[in-house]
């Protein structure tokens, strides 16, 4: 999606506080002995209450309102019955649309007490976020946000999950343009245009640099023993600093 109007500025800017609260909410309940499911719930309640529609449900047909990922599953994975427990590294990834606009956002966040590598992963991939949006400008090679995102990880001696990356969003939950990788592409060509709506949404890790599918279609693992976090933001693309819209 390409900005057009002021209505289009706002309308985003609407959705992405309503994903962002949710997400929000969802962290702050999380509470040790809750299944992932009955955590889903409080989101998908926040998100009915407010009048937006998950996007993966209404898009995929996915199983939940959310995608909540417990330590070695890194993203998608379906609510249900696992509950959560003290140390749990968990990813929560909040997407919806109201008025025919969409937003998409995601964090991760230790339930209890962190390890020293749980900070250092999720401080590592906060930062690559951080470093992705600060070169993510009109006129920019579009490969410079997976070129700051490489800088980060090598720097805290981390990988990336190479087979996750960005992408457009705005009209739908994944448009134009297509996979951003998170790492420098030196064959992308692309360029970044002034009111384009992407996500920036880093996934570093301690062992994988690759997820794989599991059975059920959807959630998607690292190998065991893996400690992996991602942040993501729904963003339209200036001439200058970014405009996020679900900070």
């Amino acid at each position: 999606m390409t900005i057009e109007t002021k209505e289009d500025i706002e309308k985003l800017k609407v959705i992405g506080k309503i994903v962002a609260d949710a997400l929000k909410l969802m962290m702050s309940e999380a509470k040790v002995g809750m299944t992932t499911k009955e955590l889903d719930d409080i989101g998908a309640k926040y998100l009915v209450d407010h009048g937006a529609n998950s996007a993966p449900l209404i898009t995929y047909k996915f199983p939940g309102a959310t995608c909540i990922s417990v330590n070695e599953e890194i993203a998608h994975g379906i609510p249900g019955e696992r509950a959560l427990k003290d140390g749990d590294i968990i990813n929560i990834d909040v997407s919806a649309e109201k008025d025919g606009y969409f937003a998409d956002t995601g964090g991760s966040f230790v339930l209890g007490q962190s390890t020293a590598d749980q900070k250092r992963v999720m401080k590592a991939t906060r930062e690559a976020l951080n470093a992705a949006m600060e070169v993510a400008r009109a006129g920019a090679p579009l490969n410079l946000i997976g070129k700051a995102i490489e800088k980060v990880a090598r720097k805290h001696k981390l990988k990336i999950i190479e087979n996750l990356g960005s992408h457009g969003v705005g009209r739908a939950l994944h448009e134009e343009p297509g996979f951003i990788a998170s790492y420098y592409d030196p064959d992308d060509h692309r360029t970044l245009h002034e009111g384009q709506v992407i996500t920036i949404e880093p996934f570093l890790s301690t062992k994988s640099n690759w997820v794989e599918e599991s059975n059920d279609g959807w959630t998607l693992y690292c190998e065991e023993g893996n400690i992996a976090a991602q942040y993501e933001h729904t963003m339209i693309i200036t001439k200058h600093r970014p405009l996020i819209v679900t900070a």
